[in-house]
């Protein structure tokens, strides 16, 4: 069987390059992309900002306790999205096998080329000289590595696992490096003696299963560097969410909200960047004795900010009788995108003030 050539390429804080980019005034200086009022939200940081500890998805109140000096921008979506049109117009002059992750990155296979790292470094210097923007690029066996290789030298980095490198690389690797393995996981892994790929790799599969259910098989191929996931070009995406699962099982509403609060602005961060609106929240539960409950709420037309999204999965979290059941994770998710949706005609607004949302 052919070894395959999968490339991942991750624009560099993109919302945020291309306002330094057409404002000199903002060229190193910290910049976020966002809504700096009260309940507004990070969208992305430039690098300089990122230094203090400013990211996607952060509450801006606690951006501007970390960097001062942070400079607030207004998202331009028609701006981004036509800069990404560009740099996914030089992404098909190398292949048609290009997955979109979202608006500023995406997966390409290149088998068919002679060489993939040529291809990278080509396609790399391309978007700088059409845009004027720097891009990130990781080179590798599978999308797991690849998308892995992406992030290791960021900005303008290029970073290439060939086959003979694979299992090295891999058990060098932190488990949080792997898909799906967030804090709790890892905390959970770091409790078994697992920290890296190598230790991940001398757990057996049953073992692993009793750990983590379904995910066990997942953990137990990426410690061996397989992932056999094809790029998929045509992918329409269903729905954006997120979850939470707590450092400490509770009850308490007051706290609940709080977690719930800080998924829903994840999950309209993600929606916002991937370019996604919908018109049906979903709030999972889990519990204690690990037992699950899904509630939904559907609307005529697509949710328009996260103060709708929040206000929306707040009720349905109130509507929940919890008869002092402790709950151990929370998610929400947005779904069912409306036609206009996949047209295109999105309003997004990522603060609670906002008159005008911006158009995506």
């Amino acid at each position: 069987m052919s070894v395959r050539k999968i490339i991942h390429i991750d624009m560099d804080a993109f919302f945020a390059s291309v306002e330094q980019r057409d404002n000199p005034a903002l060229k190193g200086r910290p910049v976020a992309v966002g809504y700096a009022g009260p309940r507004g939200v990070v969208a992305t940081a430039s690098y300089e900002a990122r230094k203090y500890g400013v990211h996607s998805a952060m509450a801006a109140s606690r951006a501007k306790r970390l960097c001062p000096q942070l400079i607030f921008v207004s998202a331009r979506m028609d701006v981004y999205k036509a800069v990404s049109r560009r740099i996914h117009a030089i992404f098909h002059e190398y292949t048609d096998k290009v997955e979109p992750l979202s608006i500023d990155e995406a997966f390409l296979d290149v088998s068919h080329l002679p060489c993939a790292t040529q291809a990278a470094k080509e396609i790399k210097a391309r978007i700088f000289q059409e845009t004027g923007l720097t891009a990130s690029a990781g080179v590798s066996v599978n999308k797991l590595l690849a998308k892995i290789a992406s992030d290791l030298r960021k900005p303008d980095g290029l970073f290439v696992v060939p086959p003979k490198h694979v299992q090295a690389f891999v058990a060098r690797l932190p488990v949080e490096k792997f898909f799906g393995v967030g804090k709790v996981t890892a905390a959970k892994m770091h409790a078994m003696g697992i920290r890296t790929g190598a230790d991940l790799r001398r757990v057996d599969l049953p073992m692993l299963l009793r750990r983590f259910g379904k995910a066990g098989r997942h953990y137990y191929d990426y410690a061996r560097g397989k992932d056999e996931r094809e790029v998929q070009p045509f992918r329409r995406r269903k729905s954006v969410g997120a979850e939470e699962t707590f450092a400490r099982d509770t009850a308490e509403r007051r706290e609940l909200d709080l977690h719930l609060e800080d998924v829903c602005r994840r999950v309209w961060t993600r929606s916002y960047r991937v370019g996604f609106a919908g018109r049906t929240v979903t709030v999972k539960l889990k519990f204690s004795d690990f037992r699950q409950m899904t509630r939904a709420k559907s609307f005529s037309a697509v949710l328009s900010s996260q103060l709708q999204l929040c206000a929306a999965a707040r009720e349905i979290l109130a509507g929940v009788s919890l008869r002092g059941r402790q709950i151990r994770l929370l998610g929400v998710t947005l779904s069912n995108t409306s036609k206009e949706t996949a047209r295109g005609q999105l309003f997004f607004n990522f603060g609670a003030e906002a008159d005008h949302p911006a158009r995506d």
